[in-house]
C-alpha cells in the first residue's frame, strides 16, 4: 500500500478498508507517513466524510496504535466525561471534584486548546507545579489512592489520536464529525472508560453548530461506544453563547474555584451539576437522576468537592496556595471593563467570536509552537436575555498587549447584539 493512493481514493469519495485505515495509522505513528500527507488525508476526510463503518474503524485503529488502560483492578466502574469543545467550558475543573467527592473516583485525561476552544490542561497549568504528563501508572495508582485525576493524555495510549490532535488545530481540520468522534472516542476506549458521558456542544461556539450536527455525532459516537462494549450518554448542551463568564485560562481557573465554593454563574453551577448527576448515575452511584443530583448539590454545600479539587492539585505538584488563594493566579498587565454602548435587550453573545478573541489575546494556539499566555482573557458578564442600560459593563478583558486589547475591544464589542425588544434566554441543555 501507498499513503497517497489512500489519500487520493478519500479524496475521490471512496470508502477505505479497515487494512487501508489501519496501514495509514500506524504509518503515521511510526513516521513512515509524514505530517503533510496526514494533513492532505484529513482535509479529505473533512470535504467528503466517512462511513460510520470507517469511523469506528479509524477510531479502534488509534486504539490499537498503544496501549489500552485496564482499570478494572484499580476501581468497581471507570466513568470518564468529555466535552466536544466549546468557549469558556471548565466544567470538567468543577464536575471531576464534586463526582469524587460524592463517592464516585474518576481519572480523565484531557486536551489542550484546539481552535478557538480552550483546553483543559492549559487552564490547570495556571496552577505553578500542575504536572499533566503523569505516565499510565502515575495514573492508576493516584487513581486507587486519591480518587481523582486530571493529566494529559499519557503517550502510550492511542499515540496516532494524540498526533492528529495537534495536527488538526493547524491545518484547518478541527471541524469534521468522523474525526472529532474517533478522537474522543478513542482516547476514552484506551483510557480504559466502561462508561462515559459526553457533553456535545451545540452553537456558534461548538464544532456542531446545528443540533442536526450534533444528533450525528452523538449517535456516531453512541455506535461506536456499543461495538466496542461501553455504555455512552451524550448531552445536547448550548454554546452559542460562553458558558459561565471566565473565557481564558486563570480566569476560568478562578471561576471555578468560585463554583466549587458555592458561588459562580448560575448556569455554569447548573451545567456542572446536571453533568456531574448523569456521570454519578451512570457510575451506579444513585438510583436516578434526582438522587445523583442531590449527591453532587451535597459535595458542593458541605466543601468536599472543593477539598477534593486541592487533593488533586496537591496530588499531581502543584500549588494549593493558589487554590486557596486565586488572586495568585497570574494576572495580566492591562484589565479594561467595557461599557455597552446602548441599553436594551441582550440578543447576541457570538461565542465563536469571543473564543477566537480571546485565543487572538494569547489564551490558545494559532500555532502548534505558540506558548499560552494563562493570564490573559475575557470575563463576559451579561447572558442572552440579559436587559443592559448604556454604560454598564458589558466585558473585561484580560490583555498583556495593548494592540491585542484594542483589537478585541472592537470584535467582542461587535459580538454583542442588542435589540429594543425583550429576547427569551437561551436554553443550557437541548436533549
Amino acid at each position: 500500500m501507498r499513503a497517497v493512493d489512500i489519500i487520493l481514493k478519500k479524496r475521490e469519495k471512496g470508502e477505505l478498508t479497515k487494512e487501508e485505515i489501519n496501514f495509514f495509522v500506524q504509518g503515521f505513528v511510526r513516521d513512515q507517513i509524514p505530517d503533510y500527507q496526514v494533513s492532505a488525508w484529513a482535509m479529505a476526510v473533512v470535504l467528503n466524510g466517512m462511513t460510520p463503518r470507517e469511523t469506528t474503524d479509524l477510531t479502534l485503529a488509534m486504539v490499537q496504535s498503544g496501549r489500552v488502560l485496564d482499570l478494572s483492578g484499580v476501581v468497581d466502574i471507570a466513568v470518564d466525561k468529555h466535552s466536544s469543545g466549546g468557549v469558556g467550558d471548565k466544567t470538567s475543573l468543577v464536575v471531576l471534584p464534586v463526582v469524587a467527592a460524592a463517592g464516585l473516583p474518576v481519572g480523565k485525561m484531557s486536551g489542550r486548546g484546539l481552535g478557538f476552544s480552550g483546553g483543559t490542561l492549559d487552564k490547570m497549568e495556571s496552577i505553578p507545579g500542575y504536572r499533566v504528563d503523569l505516565n499510565t501508572e502515575e495514573f492508576k495508582r493516584q487513581l486507587k489512592e486519591k480518587g481523582i485525576v486530571l493529566t494529559g493524555q499519557s503517550v502510550d495510549l492511542a499515540p496516532a489520536d494524540g498526533k492528529l490532535y495537534a495536527l488538526r488545530d493547524v491545518t484547518g481540520t478541527v471541524q469534521s464529525i468522523p474525526l472529532i468522534a474517533s478522537s474522543i472516542m478513542s482516547k476514552k476506549i484506551a483510557g480504559g472508560a466502561q462508561a462515559i458521558v459526553l457533553d456535545i456542544k451545540v452553537g456558534r461556539g461548538a464544532f456542531m453548530e446545528t443540533l442536526e450536527m450534533a444528533r450525528d455525532l452523538a449517535g456516531l459516537m453512541e455506535k461506536i461506544g456499543d461495538l466496542a462494549g461501553r455504555k455512552t450518554v451524550c448531552l445536547l448542551s448550548d454554546m452559542n453563547q460562553p458558558l459561565g463568564h471566565a473565557v481564558g485560562n486563570a480566569v476560568e481557573v478562578a471561576e471555578a474555584i468560585e463554583t466549587l465554593h458555592g458561588g459562580g454563574p448560575a448556569d455554569f453551577l447548573e451545567h456542572c451539576l446536571h453533568v456531574s448527576a448523569h456521570m454519578l448515575h451512570i457510575g451506579h452511584r444513585a438510583r436516578d437522576l434526582a438522587e445523583a443530583r442531590h449527591l453532587a448539590e451535597e459535595a458542593i454545600a458541605d466543601g468536599a468537592a472543593f477539598r477534593k479539587f486541592r487533593v488533586l492539585v496537591e496530588a499531581q505538584g502543584g500549588d494549593v496556595t493558589y487554590v486557596d488563594q486565586p488572586g495568585k493566579l497570574p494576572r495580566a498587565k492591562l484589565i479594561e471593563p467595557v461599557p455597552a454602548t446602548r441599553g436594551g435587550w441582550l440578543a447576541g453573545v457570538d461565542a465563536r467570536v469571543i473564543g477566537e478573541a480571546s485565543v487572538a489575546l494569547g489564551a490558545g494556539r494559532a500555532s502548534k509552537a505558540d506558548v499560552v499566555d494563562h493570564a490573559v482573557g475575557l470575563v463576559i458578564h451579561h447572558k442572552v436575555g440579559d436587559r443592559v442600560e448604556q454604560g454598564d459593563t458589558l466585558f473585561d478583558i484580560h490583555a498583556n498587549d495593548s494592540r491585542k486589547q484594542s483589537e478585541a475591544r472592537q470584535r467582542v464589542l461587535e459580538a454583542h447584539v442588542i435589540v429594543d425588544q425583550q429576547v427569551p434566554p437561551l436554553p443550557l441543555f437541548y436533549e
